[in-house]
């Protein structure tokens, strides 16, 4: 088995993939953005990818979201919930004094605001396509700092500033395994779906949320984000408990289908 996932290594993806339990030893291809991983599964290059979802700082990671809406045909396998220990990196002999730049993924660098604002005030943040980046771009500047795991100081070479600077004790990342097919049940599943209303009738959603509390479906989270076609309206995503094969869970999908414009089912998958 093939298995994509954002590199370079060192990324807290790569960390994400090593507790996938993956029958084989799978050859593990790392990717420069998530978008360049999804395509790879999308093209046949690996069998799978793992793409970050959602973090329990920040929230969802918009751009699988977009993917697995706008770019249909890979479904949610599995999910992998990872605890996230953000550090600052610099090279040996580097002080706080020296560093003129913060390097890291947005969403990253968000997880920590409090303590770069209390000990970098001021210092620009410069955008990395992965953390692992960030720090492999940081071991060739003497000015710069990178937030980053511990995994990646080893592989770059460098020193920790500081430690676990994110600003939350209970910081997880949710990371989605993406294929071409989703699971069996297992008994212990979730489904994902995601769906847009007709934009004139009011009580759409409500009658939609009425479809699961109809079948005592308890939703696990529910979201929407801008549907790229016009202002105003959005994609509205729900995680459910159950398998899309399941009864409770087809009869569901059924109903949800009768009260939207569109429905994508993104996968049924055992819950991390």
């Amino acid at each position: 088995m093939r298995v994509g996932y954002l590199g370079p290594p060192g990324t807290f993806s790569e960390e994400a993939l090593s507790r996938c339990d993956l029958a084989g030893g799978a050859e593990r291809r790392d990717y420069p953005s998530i978008a360049d991983t999804f395509e790879a599964v999308a093209k046949g290059e690996v069998d799978c990818g793992l793409l970050p979802i959602e973090n329990s700082l920040e929230g969802s990671v918009s751009a699988t979201l977009d993917l697995l809406v706008h770019r249909p045909g890979l479904r949610i396998r599995r999910e992998v919930l990872l605890p996230i220990r953000q550090n600052l990196l610099a090279r040996p002999g580097v002080a706080f004094g020296d560093v003129k730049r913060v390097l890291s993924i947005p969403i990253a660098a968000a997880q920590c605001q409090a303590f770069l604002r209390a000990r970098l005030p001021g210092v620009p943040l410069e955008p990395a396509l992965s953390t692992a980046e960030a720090a492999r771009l940081a071991a060739e500047r003497p000015d710069a700092a990178a937030v980053a795991s511990r995994a990646a100081a080893e592989r770059y070479g460098l020193a920790l500033l500081a430690e676990d600077i994110q600003d939350g004790e209970g910081n997880t990342t949710r990371f989605v395994l993406v294929a071409r097919e989703d699971e069996r049940p297992t008994g212990r599943d979730r489904t994902s779906i995601a769906f847009t209303l007709d934009r004139d009738r009011p009580g759409g959603l409500y009658d939609v949320l009425g479809v699961f509390a109809q079948r005592h479906i308890n939703l696990s989270k529910i979201e929407s984000r801008p549907s790229k076609q016009a202002l105003g309206h959005y994609v509205f995503f729900i995680d459910f408990e159950g398998h899309r094969s399941e009864a409770a869970g087809a009869e569901a999908i059924a109903g949800v289908l009768e009260r939207v414009h569109a429905l994508h089912l993104l996968g049924s998958y055992p819950r991390g």
